[in-house]
This record gives C-alpha cells, structure tokens and sequence, in this order.
C-alpha cells in the first residue's frame, strides 16, 4: 500500500498546527477564572435571595441594588464565557485547518487566516466584556465602602 503522505508532511503539519494549541491553552485557563467568578456571583445572588425576608427594610434596599448589580455582572461574564467559547472552537478548527492545509499544498491559507482573524475578535469581545464584569465588581464594592463609612460617621 502507497503512502498518501510522508512522514516528513506530517511532522511539518504538526509544528504549523502547534502554536495555535498554546492559544487554546491560554483560552483554556481564561475560561476557568471566568466560570468561577460566575459560579461566585450566581451563589451571592442566591444567598441575598434566600435571605430576603429577613432583612430591615434598609437593608433590603440595599440586597435588592447588590442583586441589580450581581444580574449585571452574570450577564458580562455569561457573554464573556460565550464569546471565549466561540474562540477557542474557531481555533481548534484552525488547527485541523492548518493541518490539512499543510497536507493538500496551502489551498486553504486565506481560510485560515478569516478563522483565527475571527478567533482574535472574540476573544478581545470576551475578554473586554471580562474587565467590564471585575469593574462592576469592584464598583459595588467601592458603593459598599462608602455607604458603611456614612453609617460610621
């Protein structure tokens, strides 16, 4: 039986495909600080539910803006995972691409471009939308701090 390609083909295919792997690795860990930062908002807002009826009425006011606040940033972090999601499977394409490209002769070079172009953008779209969730985060904080130091004074 012929061999279709070489195994000089193969290995040059593997090296073109390997950096976008680190990329996913990278993606990879990004993905899991952001799960678990939603996982952290998504258990303050069910303890702020579940607590409701037993707070003041000032203290509910102030459950009821830190529950806005907490849907805010579960939006931000949801779109965030989504978008860094999308990424990391434009570039597991990309790397079955670069290999085929690699193993039919490059007809498949402006493909892989458009795809990790695509790539890039929505992990900048994720990772945008990550910063903008630790902001809202750090806001509420600052809004907390400030409320407590009026109550001290």
């Amino acid at each position: 039986m012929d061999q279709i390609f070489s195994a000089a083909d193969i290995g040059s295919a593997i090296q073109s495909a390997l950096a976008p792997v680190f990329l996913l690795t990278a993606i990879a860990g990004l993905l899991n600080v952001m799960v678990h930062r939603l996982s952290r908002v998504v258990d303050r807002s069910r303890h702020l539910e579940a607590n409701m009826t037993d707070l003041t009425t000032d203290n509910r006011r102030i459950a009821v803006s830190d529950l806005a606040v907490l849907a805010n940033r579960m939006t931000a972090a949801n779109w965030a995972i989504a978008l860094c999601t999308m990424a990391a499977l434009l570039v597991c394409l990309v790397v079955a691409l670069l290999f085929l490209a690699q193993l039919l002769g490059g007809r498949l070079d402006v493909v892989v471009a458009w795809m990790f172009i695509a790539a890039t953008l929505l992990l900048t779209g994720g990772l945008t939308l990550f910063l903008w969730e630790v902001q809202l985060a750090l806001r509420s904080v600052r809004v907390r701090a400030a409320f407590l130091l009026a109550e001290r004074a």
